[in-house]
């Protein structure tokens, strides 16, 4: 009997995991053991990042600092050639990690991709704004300075606590197409860096880094938290056959667990610096009229908020432009990224799924 094709390989397990787990009935992310909620409110980036290591090198690690990684990726700007120069963050971003070397020391490599990625995107960030790119400093946490190195300024405290949480948000979740793509690259035995310039190659295209610029650009046009003004202009898009962004995911049938953790941090930080610098009553408002529209254009198919809907607003209230959104998410994930190599490297072998051919046959016998 020939087997069915899943051209998404939907629903097929490709590989058993220590790293994260994705229950979309339920609403649930568990992250190196722990529910995403409870790791971004206790944990920075740095200690997440040693736990999602230690679960895919499948061994305790010391706990690790970026500073130093950050510092000999700055060395490297000089000679990035033009990669800076690109217009899209992400294709700068890939084109600059091509240029770290492979040693072949997995954990030196890691930890040099992992202190690359904010340096390399801050100092495209910097160009594309005729500014100098800015040093990184070794003293301060992986959250602080990419904010520092990329805003040109020391940034508050509510600020770092803000993208610490969006980063512990995002850093892995589940076989994801970049992620897959990581794997499939480390299962030919090739090198760690090869693999993380390859997920962000797959983590460029929208359908999968997602569009949380776009979902600003929705709130600009709606304006205020105001619920009939909502309603008619999403009615009108999609009356015109367009997506609501922000809504809807490919796993979850209930709300993304991210999105109320990135809508707290959000409120966190309004608190912090003032509501009126915020977008978060506009944001509630659009949510709850999408959700009520949805449902009853689609009670079938539930589409709720994304973790895209709250990224937005929460990036964007720390001061990072709509063009770092999707670069920014990959200075997270590449954590994730390489907690998945490590641990194909381990236990996995040589991805290569079969495929079912359709075409037309030469009848038996014939030979070319």
């Amino acid at each position: 009997m020939t087997k069915p094709t899943a051209s998404g390989l939907d629903g097929v397990n490709v590989a058993d995991t220590l790293i994260s787990h994705v229950d979309g009935e339920r609403g649930r992310l568990v992250i190196a053991g722990s529910d995403v909620e409870q790791l971004a409110a206790t944990a920075t980036f740095e200690d997440a990042a040693t736990r999602v290591l230690a679960a895919g090198a499948g061994r305790e690690l010391p706990a690790v600092t970026f500073g130093p990684a950050r510092v000999a990726a700055w060395e490297l700007v000089p000679r990035l050639g033009d990669a800076l120069d690109l217009a899209d963050g992400m294709d700068a971003l890939r084109t600059a990690l091509g240029h770290v070397a492979s040693t072949g020391d997995d954990l030196a490599d890691a930890l040099a991709a992992l202190g690359a990625a904010p340096v390399f995107v801050a100092a495209w960030s910097r160009r594309r704004a005729g500014d100098a790119a800015i040093a990184p400093d070794p003293a301060l946490s992986h959250a602080a300075d990419y904010l520092r190195m990329t805003v040109g300024a020391t940034p508050s405290p509510a600020a770092v606590a803000a993208l610490d949480a969006y980063l512990v948000t995002v850093i892995d979740h589940g076989m994801s197409a970049s992620t897959f793509t990581a794997r499939v690259i480390a299962s030919t035995a090739s090198d760690l860096l090869s693999a993380i310039v390859g997920a962000v190659g797959a983590l460029k295209g929208p359908l999968h880094g997602g569009a949380p610029g776009p979902v600003l650009d929705m709130l600009d046009a709606i304006g205020a938290p105001d619920a009939a003004r909502a309603e008619v202009w999403l009615r009108a898009e999609l009356a015109a056959g367009r997506r609501i962004m922000g809504m809807g995911h490919r796993i979850y049938r209930v709300r993304d667990p991210r999105a109320a953790v990135l809508e707290k941090a959000t409120q966190t930080l309004e608190a912090a610096i003032g509501a009126s610098a915020g977008r978060l009553a506009l944001a509630r408002a659009v949510e709850n009229a999408a959700s009520a529209i949805l449902r009853e254009k689609r009670p079938d198919r539930p589409l709720c908020a994304n973790v895209e809907f709250f990224t937005a607003v929460l990036l964007d209230a720390i001061g990072l432009e709509r063009a770092l959104f999707t670069p920014t998410f990959a200075v997270a994930r590449v954590a994730g990224w390489l907690a998945h190599v490590a641990e194909h490297a381990r236990a996995g072998r040589l991805i290569r799924p079969a495929s079912r051919y359709v075409g037309p046959l030469a009848p038996a016998g014939d030979s070319v």
